[in-house]
């Protein structure tokens, strides 16, 4: 699926989010609660929009399944949905401050940070640091570390879905 084609639903349905932003709650729900269902979802994203057609509805369901499969795979195949590799750098970077801020939301709506461990709590505040990036970026420093980020946010969601889902296995 990609980020055009949500982001594409998204902007009609006139949410007020983007498909990062969207995608990012997604990822954060599902860390914090390997049960939950894409219609909290879904009702959190579009309860002030414009109601979804069944496919555009069928479409976000299928992101959501898809995300929760990636993320309990054992292949290391979960990513971020951003702007290809083609967008602007400045685009690509803009859409990753979404996509965490929607993370933050999805752990938020599912998850009390008041009993996170040391180690999941600094993830959390890199993530939020994240969501100040500078937007304006361009050149290759810019772009390695625009990849490393999101290298690293692979590695802390999987770490983040990992701990949170398995505190009663302690």
């Amino acid at each position: 699926m990609t980020y055009q084609i949500i982001n594409a639903i998204v902007v009609q349905s006139d949410a007020e989010l983007s498909a990062g932003q969207a995608h990012g709650m997604a990822t954060g729900m599902l860390c914090a609660n390997e049960q939950a269902q894409s219609a909290q979802w879904l009702t959190e994203l579009f309860q002030h929009a414009t109601p979804l057609t069944d496919e555009d509805r069928a479409t976000l369901m299928h992101l959501f399944e898809d995300t929760r499969s990636l993320l309990v795979s054992d292949d290391f195949e979960f990513d971020l949905l951003l702007p290809s590799d083609d967008a602007l750098l400045s685009e690509q970077v803009e859409a990753l401050t979404y996509w965490c801020q929607g993370f933050l939301l999805g752990v938020g709506f599912t998850h009390a940070a008041s009993d996170l461990s040391r180690e999941a709590g600094e993830i959390l505040k890199d993530i939020i640091e994240f969501t100040k990036l500078d937007t304006e970026a361009e050149g290759e420093e810019d772009e390695g570390d625009f990849m490393e980020i999101t290298e690293y946010m692979r590695s802390a969601v999987l770490l983040l879905r990992s701990e949170l889902n398995n505190k009663g296995e302690r």
